[in-house]
């Protein structure tokens, strides 16, 4: 049995040691790539230069930082809402029957591929933003223009795409909250949407949090779509209607085709995502223990 038992072990061990080490070596393989070229070029130089020129040897990131960031802040904005108020509604008010209609659906959403979220927004999202969004905004300002890509599609599609993260994460979280939480708000005279608001979901706000973070580090790193929602135009953006290049999206299209100085830009490129996606999960988990502790 013990013989047994140290196989196990071994066997959990080795899987561990893999995991970490994965993480190690992709880690050096970027920074060894990328590293150089972002010292000899400046790091303010690469991430607050604003013009991408790899022909001409410019290599101003700042248009995709803001890219990227502009579009996962539009899917925060509409996706967090929905997410926390479909997990408040699968956790409290629905029920049973409706919930294991909807939990499906939910986890559906979370394995359809990205390609095919992008075929969807390229083929029914970019032309009604250019068919009945754009007369709207051009009531307001006529010189407004949008063929489309823009940061509104990609915005839309994303906060589709990490919905599944942020509703299965703070349902669980919800669930998790002592039933004596709820059974005191009601006895002392709280009405259910009193119970929800200002204790169930107080309660479970470490779990909520984290799923945000989690959902936005998604979007964050998201590719596929949002190649074929944004446009690709490494640029400033002006307003939600601009076509804009996230990092993701430029790595993905350029390093086909890119020289060797190039490609170590796009590297430099990548360690500014990894830093920032680390930091994004160190967030998380930092604000889970210490919003747990509380």
């Amino acid at each position: 049995m013990k013989k047994y038992e140290k196989a196990i072990e071994m066997i959990l061990f080795i899987s561990a040691t893999a995991a970490t080490l994965s993480v190690f070596l992709i880690t050096f393989f970027i920074f060894r790539e990328g590293l150089p070229l972002l010292l000899d070029y400046g790091i303010l130089n690469f991430v607050f230069g604003s013009n991408w020129a790899p022909t001409n040897g410019n290599y101003g990131a700042l248009p995709m930082i803001i890219g990227s960031v502009s579009v996962t802040v539009g899917a925060l904005i509409i996706g967090v809402p929905m997410g926390i108020a479909c997990a408040i509604f699968l956790a409290e008010i629905a029920p049973k029957p409706l919930v294991k209609v909807f939990k499906p659906a939910i986890e559906l959403l979370a394995g359809i591929p990205s390609v095919v979220y992008g075929f969807f927004g390229l083929s029914v999202l970019v032309p009604m933003i250019r068919t009945y969004v754009l007369p709207i905004v051009q009531k307001f300002n006529p010189d407004a223009f949008t063929s489309g890509y823009s940061i509104l599609g990609g915005a839309l599609i994303l906060a589709v795409m990490i919905l599944p993260t942020i509703i299965n994460i703070s349902e669980n979280s919800i669930r998790a909250v002592p039933t004596e939480y709820k059974q005191g708000s009601l006895a002392l005279g709280a009405s259910q949407f009193e119970t929800i608001s200002r204790v169930i979901v107080p309660a479970a706000k470490s779990g909520i949090i984290a799923s945000v973070v989690l959902g936005m580090g998604r979007a964050v790193g998201e590719t596929m779509a949002v190649i074929l929602i944004t446009g690709n135009m490494p640029k400033i953006p002006g307003s939600p209607l601009d076509s804009v290049a996230t990092m993701t999206g430029t790595i993905a299209m350029e390093m086909g085709y890119a020289t060797p100085v190039h490609q170590k830009a796009l590297f430099a490129t990548g360690i500014i995502l990894f830093i920032f996606i680390m930091l994004l999960n160190v967030t998380a988990t930092f604000t889970t223990r210490k919003l747990g502790r509380e």
